[in-house]
């Protein structure tokens, strides 16, 4: 499935449970790329906060320079996916 490009600061919770802000660049029922300033590793678990959706859990499958790409289990349901979609493109 192709990508929404986004520009959205979500709070997000790592595997230490401390809150990190991750900017969304782009992001998909099952998955997100983001820009972070906090390093996170292969397989590591996140938490992200998300309009529409509330916290989605999320597993880490590459991190390089600053940027991350997560998959979301599970992957978030179309309908919530389009509200989502729909209040990030508002902001």
């Amino acid at each position: 499935m192709e990508r929404d490009e986004v520009h959205y600061r979500a709070r997000t919770f790592g595997p230490d449970n401390q809150p990190v802000t991750l900017l969304i660049v782009n992001i998909s029922p099952h998955g997100l790329m983001a820009r972070c300033e906090k390093p996170f590793a292969e397989g590591d678990k996140i938490r992200v906060t998300l309009p529409a959706v509330g916290v989605a859990g999320a597993e880490v499958r590459w991190a390089l320079g600053g940027r991350l790409g997560a998959s979301f289990e599970p992957a978030i349901d179309l309908a919530s996916y389009y509200e989502l979609i729909a209040q990030l493109m508002k902001k």
